[in-house]
């Protein structure tokens, strides 16, 4: 059973009549203009299974009886106005949780380490909040995040996750489409919903190193950590994550240099490095330079793509003016053996073989054989060669 009253002008604030849909699996009220909070009463709904309330405009905190929902695999709340701390009982009484989205609300407060008990998470996204802190290393507990194949679990059924996921969900996998929307423009994934994985903590107030236990989640096709404080360098592990497409790491107070092993990305299509306090030469590969100027912009880089050259600091030693006239010595000498080798090897070689000629008779009479041969061969190939094109004028 599922009730989709999304993509309308609905208004007003939800009913409080939840619990005579005790058999509802899917429920779609996104795109729609209801206010004021949710009400306790939608946590009544135990076979729920794909909550969307994205984009209304929704206040207050999450009421804790929808952790009474603990079939629910796809929770979308994003882009409303819904405030207070991010629940530790969603990592709690959620485990089955495969998408969860609280973007664009006003949660503040530091991401609860409960949430690390969601092994089936693939795309988590609480982008443009106020959640100040570290990143969590637990995340590195996202099973489903750290496996290039799809691990979610098994439903039927069809659904339109509002901002344009489509899932078509049978047995143990996702198909159908997703598609996601990334600094203004669209990718779009057909018939792989199973392998798209996101991790989306932009626009937040997050501070401290990423931590390295992040760089587990090799099945990440989107990374976005951008506009936050994060510092610290750029971990080489980043190298691991060779399934992604989209990474952001812009607007934050990275320095060093970018890890060479970013080169190894060679599905990387779109980067985003600006604005940082990165320096150095930017490490050579047809990845890395193909990518815009703008993509490293605001940062202390040089060489490729950008239009400034390294110093000579950043680049193979030269030499210098005090190794001047040892460098011309060794050159006067290597040119000097190198004359000299090739002298000797032609005297050599001429005389070892012309001499073998003139004291051995037989050697004479083979060679000249030799030579006889060839000419023969060159005429009658000649021969053949004119006859048949004279034929084939002829003809």
């Amino acid at each position: 059973m599922y009730l989709d009253l999304s993509n309308n002008l609905l208004s007003g604030r939800l009913p409080d009549c939840w619990p005579l849909f005790d058999r509802l699996r899917i429920l779609d009220l996104a795109n729609n203009n209801f206010s004021g909070k949710i009400p306790d009463s939608m946590g009544s709904l135990p076979n729920i299974q794909i909550l969307s309330l994205h984009n209304n405009s929704l206040t207050g905190e999450l009421p804790s009886s929808l952790q009474n929902c603990s079939l629910l695999i796809l929770m979308d709340l994003g882009r409303n106005a819904l405030s207070g701390e991010i629940p530790k009982w969603i990592g709690e009484s959620l485990p089955k949780l495969i998408v969860l989205s609280l973007m664009s609300n006003k949660f503040h407060g530091i991401i609860p380490f409960q949430l690390c008990y969601l092994p089936f998470i693939q795309i988590l996204d609480l982008s443009s909040n106020n959640i100040p802190g570290i990143i969590p290393k637990c995340f590195n507990n996202f099973t489903a995040m750290a496996q290039e194949k799809s691990s979610v679990l098994s439903v039927t059924s069809e659904y339109w996750f509002a901002g344009g996921l489509q899932l078509t969900t049978a047995g143990d996998f996702f198909s159908g489409q997703a598609v996601l929307t990334w600094k203004g423009s669209q990718y779009q994934y057909q018939n792989t919903l199973g392998l798209v994985k996101m991790l989306d903590l932009s626009s937040n107030k997050l501070g401290g190193e990423v931590p390295e236990e992040i760089m587990d989640l090799v099945g990440l096709i989107a990374m976005n950590l951008s506009r936050n404080n994060l510092t610290g360098q750029i971990t080489p592990k980043i190298g691991q994550l060779k399934s992604l497409d989209f990474l952001d790491l812009s607007r934050n107070r990275f320095f060093g240099g970018i890890p060479s092993s970013l080169s190894l990305l060679s599905g990387l299509s779109v980067m985003d490095l600006s604005y940082n306090n990165l320096s150095g030469k930017i490490p050579s590969g047809t990845q890395l330079q193909s990518f815009n100027a703008s993509t490293y912009a605001g940062n202390e880089l040089c060489g490729l793509p950008l239009p400034n050259k390294c110093p000579d600091g950043d680049l193979p030693p030269r030499p210098g003016k005090d190794d001047a006239n040892t460098r011309e010595e060794e050159d006067q000498f290597i040119t000097l053996g190198f004359y000299v080798s090739l002298i000797l090897g032609f005297f050599s070689g001429f005389w070892g073989f012309c001499g073998t000629l003139l004291v051995k008779s037989s050697w004479r009479h083979r060679y000249y054989n030799f030579l006889t041969g060839i000419e023969n061969w060159f005429y009658m190939t000649a021969v053949v060669n004119i006859a048949k094109l004279q034929r084939r004028f002829r003809s």
